[in-house]
C-alpha cells in the first residue's frame, strides 16, 4: 500500500514499562475492527519495541487497521479507508508532540484547509472497537464494543440533515470543519 511506507516513519513515545505483543498477535487484534469479509485483504499497522507505528501486514483492499497501542489501561483498534490515511498519521505525529483534544484538531483541520495533507471530499469509513483487554489465545474482546466514523469533511446538519446533539442515533461532530463526520453509537 502507498500509505504504509510513509505511515511507519512515524515515532511513538511508549511508556515506560510496556509489552508489546507479538506482530501476528497485533494483527489478529486490530482485524476485529474491519468488517468480516474485508479483513483478509486488510492492512496492519502495529507497534515496534521502540514505540514506533510500523507495517505488520501488507493490504490489498483500500484498508488499513490499526493495532491497541501498548501501555495503556484501554484497548482499542480501528480500521479507516486508506484515502484517509495522511489525515489519521498527523494525528497520530501531533499526539506524539504532545497536542490533544481540540488543538489537535483545530491543527490537522487547518492542515487540510491549507492543503499541507490531502483529505477526501467523499465520505470515507472509519470502525472503532474497544474493549476491556484482547485474549490471543481466545481472538476475544472482552466487552466488545464497535462503533462506526463516517468521514464527511465540511458537512453541516443543513447539508446532512443530521442532528449535531450525541446520542444512539447518527449524529454530525465536528459541522463544517475539514474534521467533519457521522458518528453511529449504537447503545452499548
Amino acid at each position: 500500500m502507498r500509505t504504509l511506507a510513509l505511515l511507519a516513519l512515524v515515532p511513538f513515545a511508549l511508556p515506560a514499562a510496556h509489552h508489546v505483543p507479538p506482530p501476528e498477535e497485533q494483527i489478529a487484534a486490530a482485524l476485529h475492527a474491519a468488517p468480516e469479509d474485508r479483513r483478509e485483504g486488510a492492512a496492519v499497522l502495529g507497534y515496534a519495541e521502540d514505540g514506533r507505528v510500523v507495517p505488520l501486514k501488507q493490504g490489498s483492499n483500500d484498508l488499513i487497521c490499526l493495532a491497541d497501542k501498548p501501555g495503556n489501561d484501554s484497548f482499542s483498534v480501528a480500521c479507516y479507508h486508506e484515502d484517509l490515511g495522511p489525515f489519521m498519521e498527523r494525528g497520530r505525529d501531533l499526539a506524539a508532540q504532545g497536542l490533544k483534544g481540540k488543538e489537535r484538531h483545530q491543527v490537522r483541520w487547518k492542515d487540510v484547509d491549507e492543503g499541507r495533507i490531502p483529505m477526501p471530499r467523499e465520505p470515507r469509513m472509519l470502525y472503532v472497537v474497544t474493549g476491556k483487554g484482547y485474549d490471543a489465545a481466545a481472538d476475544k474482546i472482552e466487552e466488545r464494543y464497535l462503533r462506526w466514523v463516517v468521514y464527511t469533511p465540511y458537512a453541516t446538519p443543513e447539508t446532512t440533515g443530521l442532528t449535531t446533539s450525541p446520542g444512539n442515533e447518527p449524529w454530525l461532530m465536528y459541522p463544517g470543519t475539514a474534521g467533519a463526520h457521522i458518528m453511529i453509537s449504537p447503545p452499548k
